[in-house]
């Protein structure tokens, strides 16, 4: 049978668990080695960053033209 300083102390006991089973599900695991592909990021983020200036300098007076119209018609 348990004693009451057992029994108040339940919900303290089981808060400490609970915190314990919420880090170990959010922290990252120390001996997962994979890392990600930090290079591969890089390069398409470059990739992403050049796509849109070669657009741009193709096309920006029609893109231009094209917002200034949709802003045109939202404010009719």
């Amino acid at each position: 049978m348990q004693t009451r300083s057992q029994i108040r102390s339940f919900p303290a006991r089981l808060a400490v668990r609970l915190q314990l089973m919420l880090l170990a599900a959010l922290a990252p695991d120390r001996t997962d080695r994979e890392r990600g592909d930090v290079p591969g990021w890089v390069m398409i983020t470059l990739m992403s960053a050049v796509l849109v200036a070669a657009i741009l300098a193709v096309a920006q007076e029609q893109l231009v033209t094209l917002f200034e119209s949709a802003i045109d018609q939202v404010r009719r």
